[in-house]
């Protein structure tokens, strides 16, 4: 049977005092004996669960037709009281429903525990009462074993005692007049799954204005028929669309959730900000984040839960993961003798008694806004870090949170619903508030988490997190780090989760700290943080965007810059002139609700039927009236007619409308429903979907995806494990030495590590002991603390580039320059002189022409000293360095071996290696204390190595054409191949191994964004208009991402085999089409605006590989041929493989079209030469040009008059790239520019080629078109 969709009613209980003892006590008031009404002892009456109505069949394969899953029951078996069957002073009915409801099982939902539910629907004991009072309602939360959370809604509402034997009947009740009366309370419980708070209270609201009226007898039938309507109400989808229904008087709107992960919302939020002053709310904050032992006190049983819910919706998106029981009854205060953390809440009047008995608790008064522990009055619990603190009052001040301030311009208004809808919008806008500042709050102190994280060997290293803290926030982070809340923050963190957090820390990220992040230099501060003047305002002609492409491209006519990119200017914005609601500065997207229809008489099934298909008719208008342009909101009113489909037992529609969703919006796509669905098929309908060839697709890949899901839990993928960095308590051969060093945090290149391991191993066997480990680990994180530590003056400052950090400064020696400290930056040697603090240049290290080491007289004596030859300098600048002299000697030729190749190959990253390499030896050094250390020290000398064993002379065709490279591997121990590239105005689009896409901005070539689409690799990548970029992938889904917004929501998933090729062109109506084609010879013509296939046809081919348009006409490629095809899908012309190349191996790998000479051009895999054919003659190639020393070509674009050529060169097995004339068909330019094969080319304005490289390499090349 189907899983069917969770709604809005899990089910609706009724609780009172047992009917026995209201005889009782009933009988004894009459008679005036009772001094004081006694307090009774609840229990349930009356349980009402869904499903109420099902088809009267036996049809193994129905679905009862109720928003709520078809479950396994159980019984809650009432106390049988022998007595109980004697008469009920309740009348006739309602006697004979108290009896057998006393002696018969009530059946209530397999997971819903009902034990303890009269306790918590009357907290504090059920009052019976002289006088009708006040109906009054709290708010519960229930959490099972596996910590999932459920809600309950109670009003407990007061109704007269009557005996059935007296008189007149008014208003509904028998009542006598002479005798005073007695009122007993009923509490009815609405329990959901969700979080509805405010929609549910309306619904019982409007359930006691029918109840007021009613006789005793119809009480039990009123609630069933209310529960039974709340049964029908199919839940929102995450996203911008609400559900609205009518229950009279009142219109009830369950909001949706933003998001997949995020939570709903539906409760005031700004309530604590009324409760506590700002800095007692951040108190309370700090001891949930802290994992304290909370217990919250109130005299209003529906505070607790309110401000409960609101403190831990503050949070997001960390998760409370201790205990959580915000409303305690009398009964239930050992549950504060829990040993472990928790969350509780009870009445005030037991506050004097839980201080004194309990101990360690943190005592949160509601009704006075003071928080303080049970042992002192006072709190001496760290804080939360102060500048997140200050943030977060700043923000908090401008808040407005009162509604009669904010609609005090405004009329009186005579419609009850529009007066609520004015004070729902004004919540929708002061919570959404209050989420954006509480999230600043988390992000400010959780900021750069993610830096001290290993995603490989998912660790994270806890005490270089703590270093980066302020000394007087140590002691908050220490605590909060060692909590299960932040356990499972990181955890998400380690599995790369896209949440709001992760969102908004990036969208705050001030520009430079993300510039840094794709450098692998070690961590050291900028001078500009150091000197606290913020990031100075630079720019060099490298970064300096040309006039003409405003900032879409870089002028990059001069040499590249040392670093990747230039600091912006980035001033902080005044904390006083903060508002409220910056932070996530999402556009705020129009709320659309949908309206259900009216409710039909709820237990009669064929009325149920016919109100599910009154729905799906309503939402088929909604649907048909709503723009292909608004996707989102077609994804969710396709969501909401799947839902109802499903429950009405249309299950082939049902699965309809969610196979839509992959068009619109596969976010929302509900997995584990459509799995349900597609098992629970009979055969008959499973027939029918096979005929159906969107639906046939949709259940293989069902299948496909539990098949792969199996596959992973039975290889034991384990998202959840997170490690603390911790050092090594044993000797570690090289494999256990790499991981330990990348968990450190301290690099991840693998050959740099296996040059470590061989440093530290000199001499000895080849292991490293956990002391040598431990000393060179401290060595080298005191080295970095030192840096952080180095305060130059400004007159110094003024001399050193924004961006630069000092990594060295030597001890003070006597120099040619006068006596100071050497001090080391990734571009340059200074001196720091001695006494008044004074900035000697020595040398940047692309200037250097000589370094060696010396020797300088003293009296008798010969002091070793290093002497460096600058360029442009007479004189050498000598430096008596002493014992130090050997490491500087080695240090400083690897900076200059360093930075000759970084300009050679317009590498910055050589650079950043060569930095590594020198603070390596610094810290070997240091380690060793050895006659061997410098030998040991000499194996990091890498780019040092390189120059004296083969010196790199890089062609000077390649220097001049030649302006940048980019690392898109440069987290990873390992490079990744690149597969495709695009280039989209200002934005360059990277696609490397397994469905991974990354973003560059493309006037200073630094990452943005990062996505996974699908697991699999992608073949190809196509710009469709301003906001699509389609992304075809081996699993054979094409994705498409919104530029816009950097969301992968969207997918077709018309194809059964791998998407190899895509192409843009204009159809006979000058509408824009997409064509697409798959491996097995499917091409697809595309509607772009309604994503709907408008042609297919199928090629008889071997590996269909590309497709292209022209003048009428497709070129499809694939391995043996290229064809000329109608675009009804007849083929016009075949062109084969050219003679000579007719061998197994040899194959097509990339065509070009030149429409305007009337050409097409080939390359071959196993082939260094380029075909070039005429179109109208396509028996043989006219002409062709053979590439010198080249093995195979991969890919090939057209650029102004030029045609680029990427292959692999047959002498060193490196890439090689080819530039051709495309008139006289002659090779202009070969370049060299990778390590391994050119995969991928693309045009970036005509005015630069990006090329990319194979696995070996794994860098892109930017090139200077002539």
């Amino acid at each position: 049977m189907a899983e069917l969709p969770s709604g809005l009613l899990e089910a609706c209980v009724v609780v009172g005092a047992p009917s026995d003892k209201l005889r009782d006590i009933y009988q004894l008031h009459q008679q005036s004996k009772l001094n004081e009404l006694p307090l009774l002892e609840a229990e349930v009456l009356q349980v009402h669960a869904p499903p109420f109505v099902s088809k009267e069949t036996n049809s193994s394969q129905s679905i009862g037709p109720a928003f709520s899953r078809v479950q396994r029951r159980k019984s809650f078996i009432k106390k049988k009281r022998r007595d109980r069957a004697a008469e009920v002073p309740n009348g006739d009915n309602a006697s004979r429903t108290e009896v057998s409801s006393a002696t018969e099982d009530i059946s209530v939902p397999k997971d819903l525990d009902l034990i303890a539910l009269p306790q918590l629907c009357f907290p504090g004991g059920l009052q019976l009462a002289n006088e009708q009072r006040e109906d009054s309602y709290h708010f519960l939360v229930f959490t099972d074993l596996f910590g999932n959370r459920t809600h309950g809604v109670v009003v407990q509402h007061y109704r007269a005692v009557q005996s059935y034997q007296e008189g007149a009947l008014q208003n509904g009740h028998r009542w006598n007049s002479s005798k005073s009366r007695l009122f007993t309370p009923f509490a009815v419980c609405v329990i959901s799954k969700f979080p509805y708070y405010n929609a549910l209270r309306d619904c019982l609201s409007c359930l006691l204005v029918q109840l007021r009226p009613a006789r005793q007898s119809d009480f039990e039938e009123t609630i069933k028929e209310f529960s039974a309507k709340l049964s029908l109400v199919p839940l929102p989808p995450p996203g911008q669309l609400h559900v609205c229904f009518s229950l009279r008087p009142l219109h009830v709107v369950l909001p949706s959730r933003e998001d997949q992960d995020s939570p709903i919302i539906d409760i005031d939020l700004h309530l604590p900000f009324l409760c506590f002053t700002h800095t007692t709310l951040l108190q309370v904050l700090s001891c949930l984040l802290q994992e304290q032992r909370l217990v919250f006190f109130s005299a209003d049983w529906a505070k607790l839960t309110l401000v409960a819910e609101s403190l831990l919706l503050y949070l997001q998106p960390l998760s409370w993961q201790q205990p959580y029981v915000p409303v305690l009854s009398g009964g239930m205060l050992d549950f504060l003798m829990a040993p472990t953390a928790f969350l509780m809440g009870c009445h005030i009047s037991h506050f004097e008694e839980v201080a004194a008995e309990t101990e360690e608790l943190i005592l949160v008064n509601i009704d006075d806004g003071i928080i303080q522990s049970s042992w002192s009055e006072n709190l001496d619990l760290p804080a939360i870090p102060l500048a997140a603190a200050e943030s977060f009052i700043s923000r908090a001040e401008c808040l407005q949170l009162h509604y009669d301030l904010e609609m005090c311009h405004l009329g009186a208004g005579t419609d009850a619903n529009a007066l609520r809808g004015q004070r729902r919008d004004w919540q929708t806008r002061l919570n959404t508030q209050i989420q954006n500042i509480a999230l600043e709050l988390v992000v400010n102190i959780f900021r750069g988490v993610q830096d001290f994280l290993n995603y490989e060997h998912r660790v994270f290293n806890s005490e270089e997190f703590l270093r980066t803290r302020e000394p007087a926030d140590q002691s908050f982070y220490k605590k909060a780090l060692d909590t299960h809340i932040f356990h499972s923050f990181l955890r998400d963190r380690l599995n790369r989760k896209r949440d709001t957090f992760s969102r908004m820390e990036q969208n705050t990220r001030n520009h430079a700290h993300r510039n840094r992040a794709m450098t692998e230099s070690p961590r050291r501060p900028l001078m500009s943080d150091l000197s606290k003047t913020g990031y100075r305002s630079y720019t060099s002609p490298s970064d300096r965007l040309s006039k003409r492409l405003g900032a879409s491209l870089p002028n990059l006519e001069h040499p590249a810059n040392d670093t990747v990119t230039a600091i912006s200017s980035n001033r902080p914005a005044s904390l006083r002139k903060m508002t409220p609601d910056t932070g996530l500065k999402l556009p705020q997207k129009a709320v659309k609700v949908f309206r259900l229809p009216e409710f039909p008489p709820p237990l009669a099934y064929h009325y149920v039927q016919n109100y599910y298909s009154d729905m799906v008719s309503s939402l088929g208008k909604a649907i048909s009236s709503t723009p292909p342009e608004e996707s989102a909101l077609l994804a969710r009113y396709h969501y909401l007619r799947g839902l109802v489909n499903t429950v009405s037992n249309k299950r082939l529609d049902a699965l309809e409308d969610f196979q839509s969703l992959y068009k619109t919006d596969s976010d929302i796509f509900p997995s584990q429903m459509v799995k349900s669905l597609v098992d629970s098929l009979p055969e008959a309908e499973r027939l029918q979907a096979d005929r159906r060839s969107e639906l046939k697709r949709l259940i293989s890949r069902v299948k496909r995806d539990q098949e792969r899901e199996r596959s992973r839990h039975d290889n034991g993928h384990e998202d959840g494990a997170v490690k603390r960095f911790q050092l090594p308590k044993k000797y570690m051969q090289l494999e256990e030495f790499v991981k330990c060093i990348q968990e450190s945090g301290i690099v991840k290149d693998q050959g740099t590590i296996h040059r470590l391991f061989d440093a530290l191993t000199v001499g000895h066997q080849k292991q490293v002991g956990p002391e040598l480990f431990r000393v060179f680990y401290t060595i080298w994180k005191e080295t970095e603390a030192e840096a952080q530590e180095v305060c130059l003056p400004a007159s110094v400052l003024e001399h050193i580039e924004p961006s630069e950090c000092v990594f060295k400064v030597s001890s003070s020696v006597k120099t040619s320059r006068g006596v100071g400290k050497i001090a080391m930056t990734q571009r340059r040697l200074f001196l720091l002189t001695d006494g008044r603090p004074g900035y000697v240049e020595v040398a940047q290290y692309r200037d250097l022409e000589e370094v060696k080491v010396s020797s300088a007289p003293f009296l008798l004596l010969r002091i070793p000293s290093l002497k460096l030859r600058v360029r442009g300098r007479k004189e050498a600048f000598e430096a008596n360095l002493k014992t130090e002299t050997e490491l500087w000697n080695l240090m400083v030729k690897e900076m200059w071996a360093g930075r000759n190749m970084a300009d050679q190959h317009k590498d910055p990253q050589y650079m950043q290696q060569a930095l590594t390499n020198a603070l390596l030896m610094d810290a070997v050094v240091g380690s060793l204390q050895n006659s061997k250390a410098i030998y040991a020290a000499s194996k990091l000398a890498h780019f040092d190595r390189i120059k004296m064993e083969v010196p790199m002379m890089v062609p000077k065709t390649t220097t001049e054409t030649l302006k940048h490279k980019i690392n898109p591997s440069l987290e990873l121990a390992a490079p990744q191949a690149i597969d495709v590239l695009l280039y989209t105005p200002g934005q360059l689009w990277v696609s490397v191994s397994g469905g991974k896409v990354m973003v560059f901005d493309a006037s200073s070539w630094s990452l943005t964004h990062t996505c996974h689409v699908g697991n699999a690799r992608l073949n190809c990548m196509l710009g469709v208009d301003k906001d699509q970029v389609w992304m075809g992938s081996e699993d054979s889904v094409i994705y498409i991402i919104s530029m816009v917004a950097m969301v992968c929501n969207r997918q077709l998933t018309e194809h059964r085999a791998e998407v190899t090729g895509l192409a843009l062109d204009v159809d006979k109506y000058s509408q824009k089409v997409a064509y697409s084609c798959s491996a097995e010879g499917s091409v697809m013509v595309w509607d772009i605006s309604t994503l709907q296939v408008k042609r297919y046809f199928r090629l008889s081919c071997d590996r269909l590989q590309s497709v292209s348009s022209c003048n009428g006409t497709l070129w499809c490629c694939s391995r043996d041929n290229i064809m000329e095809v109608w675009r009804n899908g007849s083929v016009k012309h075949r062109l084969n493989l050219p003679e000579q190349q007719k061998d197994s191996t040899v194959i097509f790998s990339s065509v070009l079209l030149l429409p305007e000479r009337e050409e097409l051009w080939s390359v071959c895999v196993d082939s260094g030469e380029v075909s070039i054919w005429h179109i109208k003659d396509t028996s043989k190639p006219f002409h062709r040009v053979a590439l010198q020393d080249c093995t195979g070509c991969y890919c090939m674009i057209k650029v102004k008059n030029q045609v680029w050529v990427g292959g692999v060169g047959r002498s060193s097995t490196k890439g090689k790239i080819y530039v051709l004339d495309a008139e006289r068909h002659q090779v202009l330019k070969e370049l060299h520019g990778h390590n391994d094969k050119v995969m991928a080319l693309c045009s970036a304005e005509d005015r630069y080629v990006l090329s990319g490289a194979g696995k070996h390499d794994g860098k892109i090349a930017i090139w200077k078109v002539e």
